[in-house]
């Protein structure tokens, strides 16, 4: 069926116009407001609020647990990235390379934390890490580590590290499952080609898999650095609230601190101002190191 320009254009305008505008309203109209407000002392409820200018980031500049906060995102980044990275390949390339005849169960039961809300999450791991009901500090003492035994959640050394396991027991189904879609279309000859000249299964992982998996490593790898960097606030306000004195703010639920139960709404704006800055830089730099020419056998 033969089309005229005009209904080509006015095709493509259905097409993208409702999305141009739910982008506009959810996401744009959001990023210019939050960096509108961040030049006003505003407590977020009130009618009034006076333009100050830059003032509310030398504040931030002056802040000191704001640098603290930062730490603590770029270390949950860090061991998240490492953690489920990790697991997610070693399950990956044993449920689709060692034939094993449950991996459909295997699948099913890795992604099933994907489906739970986060809410639920914390909420159940901080029933876990709970000083005297709680698996962990049972488990420690029904192995006769009882001295092993503390208050997770409240202990200022212990509490940001507690965090990190129920965040990579949430996030290794999704990559795993990622990597499996991978995996399963390298083609079996590649393995073949290399069991004949000599690859044990390790120089195989190393100089077939890797490469050829690596767009969806990538991918993931930055997924998980962006919505760690932004959503990880969720995890710590249910199980932590930020404490024991600040030992776990991090930037998302110090911006929720200062705007909505300190009712300093412009400062609140201006750390989201930098949780986008900080999270725009992290993406480039990682996107500049992780580069490499596509492979192909």
């Amino acid at each position: 069926m033969v089309q005229s320009k005009k209904q080509k254009y006015l095709f493509l305008a259905f097409c993208l116009v409702p999305t141009f505008i739910l982008f506009s309203i959810f996401t744009l109209y959001p990023l210019f407001s939050g960096l509108y407000y961040s030049f006003f002392d505003w407590s977020g409820s009130s009618s009034s609020r006076e333009f100050i200018g830059f003032d509310n980031y030398q504040q931030l500049l002056k802040d000191k647990i704001f640098p603290r906060t930062i730490l603590h995102d770029y270390f949950l980044v860090i061991t998240k990235v490492f953690g489920i990275m990790i697991l997610a390949i070693f399950f990956a390339v044993a449920l689709t390379q060692l034939k094993i005849k449950e991996a459909p169960f295997y699948r099913v039961v890795f992604f099933f934390p994907n489906i739970m809300s986060v809410v639920v999450i914390g909420i159940l791991w901080t029933f876990i890490y709970n000083p005297s009901l709680g698996l962990v500090n049972s488990g420690l003492e029904f192995m006769g580590l009882g001295e092993w035994a503390r208050p997770w959640l409240g202990d200022e050394d212990w509490a940001l590290p507690s965090l990190v396991l129920p965040s990579i027991w949430a996030g290794i189904g999704l990559f795993m499952l990622m990597l499996i879609g991978g995996i399963s279309n390298v083609s079996k000859s590649y393995y073949e080609a290399a069991e004949i000249d000599g690859a044990n299964e390790w120089q195989q992982f190393w100089k077939v898999t890797l490469p050829l998996v690596w767009p969806q490593i990538k991918i993931s790898i930055l997924y998980i650095v962006i919505t760690t960097l932004n959503g990880s606030f969720i995890i710590v306000q249910i199980m932590t609230g930020g404490g024991p004195n600040n030992a776990t703010h991090v930037m998302g639920s110090y911006l929720y601190q200062q705007a909505f139960v300190q009712f300093n709404f412009g400062y609140g704006a201006t750390i989201g101002v930098m949780i986008l800055i900080l999270s725009l830089i992290t993406v480039l730099v990682l996107q500049f190191f992780m580069r490499r020419e596509k492979v192909h056998y």
